[in-house]
């Protein structure tokens, strides 16, 4: 059992943001009965689920690298197991098994989504708003000048949220060691996902007791 916990700090990242990625946890859940855990130098699978090669290899990678930097052995699920049989869960579990893998991080995009938010300019109604022309020369502006001499312009910000679910198990005892389901503003590459998903996942571990340091 003690060899789990380590596991779990190795989660790393999920994106680094274009201008700045940020990563909330929406909910966290942990086994009640685990202690601090260790995988030091146990071999540990990085899993992706995701049907996009073009993401989930690259994801793997990182994550297993995510893994190996925590100091357990990390490998890409994909060096084990080939696309014909990932679904095939007997012939899965055999691979891992003779491949010698203790525990699994794996992660799963469950939304991705755009959020676009306008700040409008001030609204504000007062004598230049009482005749569309006024008389300029006599010091009474009409709305026309008034409006163009403050024409602002709302402010518009369109933002990349993606939710992740993020599972770590012992497979010494086929067990759920612990599960969150986090959301990143802002990614910009598979990477930095994983890396900033990783260090938010290794912090909320710590102040669980998950892992100490």
């Amino acid at each position: 059992m003690y060899r789990t916990a380590r596991v779990v700090s190795v989660m790393a990242a999920v994106l680094t943001a274009a201008a700045c990625a940020t990563t909330s946890f929406q909910s966290t859940w942990r086994a009640p009965e685990v202690g601090p855990l260790n995988f030091k130098d146990a071999k540990v699978a990085a899993l992706v689920i995701s049907g996009n090669k073009g993401f989930r290899l690259p994801a793997e990678d990182e994550l297993a690298r995510q893994i190996t930097a925590q100091g357990a052995a990390g490998v890409a699920a994909y060096t084990l197991i080939p696309d014909d049989v990932i679904k095939d869960q007997e012939k899965c579990r055999a691979l891992m098994e003779k491949a010698g893998v203790v525990g699994v991080v794996s992660i799963r995009v469950v939304s991705n989504e755009q959020r676009i938010t306008s700040t409008p300019s001030t609204f504000w109604v007062g004598p230049p708003h009482s005749a569309f022309w006024g008389r300029p020369g006599w010091g009474r502006p009409g709305y026309w000048g008034w409006g163009w001499g403050f024409a602002y312009a709302p402010v518009i910000q369109t933002d990349t949220l993606v939710s992740v679910e993020t599972l770590i198990f012992d497979l010494s005892q086929d067990k759920l060691v612990w599960v969150a389901t986090s959301r990143t503003t802002n990614p910009s590459n598979v990477q930095g996902l994983v890396r900033d998903l990783s260090r938010a996942s290794a912090s909320q571990l710590r102040r669980q007791g998950l892992i100490q340091r």
